[in-house]
């Protein structure tokens, strides 16, 4: 499996933000990682919509954790980015392949999936996410 930019940009913005303990924005994100603003802002909407993530509005305001980081599973936020992948088309779709029927590769490539789904859900973010002493030390 190879995540999509958007995937990857929205997982590293809720690493960043799990070392904050006080409201971050949009600038600080794409300034660590050096990527575009625009791009960050998108992927923050998304994680607002999933409810990752919380943006307040006005003074005082940015974007903060909307859950605490050992509830934040990186199966779930990479399926509701990248939706259901799968390996080879036939996993997901019926009558496609000539011998999908008795087809034993894609039994293994969706053993294989799920295996990693599975490693995927029992990973959370506070499992990944660095230090705010290690983000201080770039």
């Amino acid at each position: 499996m190879k995540l999509t930019t958007q995937t990857d940009y929205a997982l590293r913005t809720l690493m960043f933000l799990a070392t904050r303990s006080d409201r971050a924005n949009v600038a600080d994100v794409a300034q660590l990682f050096g990527i575009s603003v625009h791009h960050v802002a998108k992927v923050v909407h998304s994680l607002a919509k999933y409810g990752y993530v919380r943006s307040i509005r006005g003074v005082g305001g940015g974007i903060e954790l909307a859950r605490q980081p050992q509830e934040i599973h990186l199966g779930e936020v990479v399926e509701r980015f990248e939706g259901s992948t799968h390996l080879l088309d036939c996993i997901g779709t019926e009558d496609i392949c000539a011998i999908q029927s008795f087809c034993k590769l894609k039994g293994v490539l969706a053993e294989a999936e799920r295996v990693q789904r599975a490693y995927l859900d029992s990973v959370t973010l506070a499992d990944v996410a660095p230090t705010s002493r290690q983000l201080q030390l770039l």
